[in-house]
């Protein structure tokens, strides 16, 4: 108990300017359903679209790539925002993205290296570090041991400003999504659930979640247990 609590004060401490509160909550998640809400985009991972990358080098299971604050889908490279998982199965070139910036999670697998053309070298190690880079520059990614699987996020630099956590979920936080903004929440370990107007959404590992408002500022309570990405999207100024 003593243990949550520490790590329930230092995520407020870290994220709260951001719009997050942790709530001291003892209520426990209950499996709810999944689906399309007004302001909420629950999106099962058996339900996630596999596609070539851009290069056709490798294959991508693509999450969602729409505009921001609404949500909706769209078609080509016309998008605010792209999330994904990359299967990297052999040592392969990155596809270029100009005007893009993304940011790189290894989710599973012994490790991935991004030797840029530049020079510069980064080692993804398990279990999730990351890395934020330009899409323009030239990249390989090449196998520490074995297969990974790697989050992806992408968005327009001229558009968005865009933050990424990893965090553990112990007990219950407090989301709350500013007008013309989108959060994303990404199951990476456990459950979780999202309650929205009295009514509980559930996330299994590997689901993902995306909150909107309205008009107004939305509060969204996440509540489970296990770890959780969480990325906040807003317009940029």
């Amino acid at each position: 108990m003593l243990l949550q609590g520490c790590i329930a004060a230092r995520i407020a401490q870290e994220v709260r300017s951001g719009g997050i509160f942790v709530a001291a909550m003892e209520r426990r998640y209950t499996a709810g359903m999944t689906g399309r809400t007004r302001n909420h985009d629950i999106i099962p991972a058996n339900e996630y679209r596999r596609v070539r990358w851009k290069n056709g080098a490798g294959w991508t299971r693509e999450i969602h790539a729409g505009r921001l604050a609404s949500g909706a889908g769209i078609g080509a490279d016309d998008w605010d925002f792209r999330l994904s998982i990359a299967e990297i199965e052999v040592d392969a070139p990155f596809s270029s993205f100009p005007g893009i910036d993304r940011e790189l999670v290894l989710l599973s697998g012994n490790g991935l290296r991004l030797r840029f053309d530049d020079g510069e070298s980064h080692e993804l190690r398990p279990p999730h570090e990351r890395l934020r880079f330009s899409g323009e520059r030239g990249l390989t990614g090449e196998l520490v041991d074995g297969r990974t699987e790697d989050f992806n996020l992408m968005w327009r630099r001229d558009r968005i400003e865009a933050t990424l956590w990893h965090r553990p979920l112990v007990g219950a936080m407090v989301v709350f999504v500013d007008p013309g903004s989108t959060w994303v929440v990404h199951v990476l370990a456990g459950q979780a659930g999202i309650e929205t107007e009295g009514a509980v959404h559930g996330l299994e590992q590997g689901d993902t979640a995306l909150l909107h408002a309205g008009d107004a500022r939305s509060r969204d309570v996440l509540d489970g247990g296990g770890e959780i990405l969480l990325i906040r999207l807003a317009p940029r100024n």
